[in-house]
């Protein structure tokens, strides 16, 4: 009997402990959360500067220093279609002073079994926890004006009296302006060239060059160059035509039923970061995607201010995921 008391008292006492030691832990995390952020918050943006995930990323995160009262610094970290900088932000101190400004390349098309890529250096999906999507973008189908096609008929017809030679940009492989092109490519039953660069803004520049041809880009790296005249607008790739350009026809109206590729945005913390900070984030970033000025900015470059619950963003992902993970298996597209 004494030893039965002993091993309950000894039961009782580890008990009490645990629960001790668990109340310490959730008032620390309730602590860290009120006092948050209390130095610069940092967002990794996963291409080069220029691009349309950076000019978003510096657009959101200007109103964040304003909304959270600490600085917030934009670093591009670019490579690899995205992975380099969706690897660092993964592996970073999951404190919620390091975000991530992931793509539906990085999140969606990477999402199911890697897809696209047969090895992957992160886990798009238990590596990070979704705070909210930021913004719905078209891609823009873009040429230099040197080239002898200005609609998607003239382009077709090029590309199928000439194979191999007209050569398409985007910002990475298994980026969604890479996978743009390939979807066309399926649909328009054409041969052309992938070159891939560490982001749109390299990309654009070798355009403007004309050292490509055509590019399928995101609308906010594009449209300056279209309203300037510099790049020829194509079609919107889209269902319906942008109000930023309304002049511009979508790619199903102007010769190819059926497809459709729209880019989005989103933020992201890494894996394990408390919920009361992931809840704080999220209710500041729904904030300042809100306000006039912000919506004005993101809408002026042709993009669609988006915000939602962190569960609502990960079913997106699901759903996004699936939609991608077809379109790479029907085009065949690798980079391994």
């Amino acid at each position: 009997m004494p030893q039965f008391h002993s091993t309950r008292r000894f039961a009782l006492g580890t008990i009490a402990s645990a629960a001790v030691l668990g109340a310490g832990l959730l008032t620390h995390t309730a602590a860290m959360a009120q006092a948050y952020p209390s130095k610069p918050v940092t967002i990794v943006v996963p291409f080069a500067a220029g691009g349309a995930t950076d000019i978003l990323a510096r657009i959101i995160g200007q109103a964040l220093t304003t909304e959270l009262g600490q600085s917030v610094i934009v670093d591009n970290r670019a490579g690899a279609g995205g992975n380099i900088g969706a690897s660092m932000a993964a592996k970073s101190p999951a404190d919620g002073y390091t975000l991530f400004m992931g793509t539906v390349g990085t999140h969606a098309i990477n999402a199911i079994n890697a897809s696209l890529y047969k090895k992957m250096p992160f886990d798009p999906i238990k590596d990070f926890a979704p705070l909210t999507r930021r913004a719905n973008v078209p891609n823009l189908l873009v040429a230099n004006p040197a080239q002898p096609y200005k609609t998607v008929k003239e382009l077709i017809a090029y590309a199928k009296a000439n194979p191999g030679k007209v050569n398409f940009g985007s910002s990475g492989n298994g980026s969604s302006i890479h996978l743009s092109g390939e979807l066309f490519k399926s649909l328009a039953k054409v041969d052309m060239v992938h070159v891939p660069y560490k982001g749109s803004a390299p990309a654009v520049t070798d355009l403007l060059g004309n050292q490509i041809g055509i590019m399928f880009d995101n609308m906010p790296s594009a449209i300056q160059h279209v309203r300037s005249g510099k790049l020829v607008p194509i079609v919107v790739t889209t269902a319906k035509r942008s109000p930023e350009l309304p002049n511009v026809p979508s790619i199903a109206e102007a010769g190819v039923p059926g497809y459709e590729a729209t880019s989005w945005f989103g933020m992201f913390a890494p894996a394990g970061t408390p919920a009361p900070v992931l809840a704080k984030l999220n209710a500041a970033l729904v904030k300042v995607l809100a306000q006039p000025d912000v919506k004005k900015k993101i809408n002026e470059q042709g993009a669609e201010t988006y915000s939602e619950t962190p569960a609502q963003f990960a079913a997106f992902i699901q759903a996004e995921s699936v939609k991608w993970g077809k379109v790479v298996k029907e085009s065949g597209a690798s980079v391994d």
